[in-house]
């Protein structure tokens, strides 16, 4: 079953449940995607619909921080709450050892051999972790990894 069969099916569930907070983060969902469909003039693969609740989790965890430093608890509540069920329509994350084994794999490959070839390694990472990794984390890792190469 697709992702949007997925989104679907839940959203009929969410209806049939009365589940106000589900059924919201769905149809929101739906909509992005849907307004992609249009913007991109073809119907989203599973990888594409990926991308659109990868920038829908993004902009809940920006929520939730913003709510935080503004001690807005009911925010910070319901951006967490969206999350959970937003983060159930991704792949499964991946554990740290994972994210370390594809990083030095693409360095290997870039033949990367300090901080000035972080564009290439990214480029080469990224895509391997879509959804399955935040993108600050895999910086991160990429940035510490390259400059214990120079250093």
């Amino acid at each position: 079953m697709s992702i949007k069969e997925q989104l679907e099916a839940d959203g009929t569930a969410a209806l049939k449940n009365k589940d106000r907070v589900r059924l919201g983060v769905i149809r929101m969902v739906r909509s992005q995607v849907k307004n992609a469909e249009i913007a991109k003039r073809h119907e989203l693969s599973n990888e594409e619909t990926i991308d659109v609740l990868v920038s829908a989790v993004k902009a809940r965890r920006e929520t939730r921080a913003y709510a935080n430093e503004g001690h807005r608890d009911e925010l910070v509540q319901q951006a967490e709450q969206e999350l959970k069920i937003l983060e159930a329509y991704l792949p499964q994350a991946l554990s740290e050892k994972e994210l370390r084994g594809i990083i030095d794999a693409a360095i290997q490959g870039t033949g990367a051999t300090g901080m000035n070839d972080m564009g290439q390694v990214m480029g080469k990472v990224m895509p391997q972790v879509k959804g399955q990794a935040d993108g600050k984390q895999v910086n991160g890792m990429v940035r510490t990894l390259l400059q214990s190469l120079s250093g």
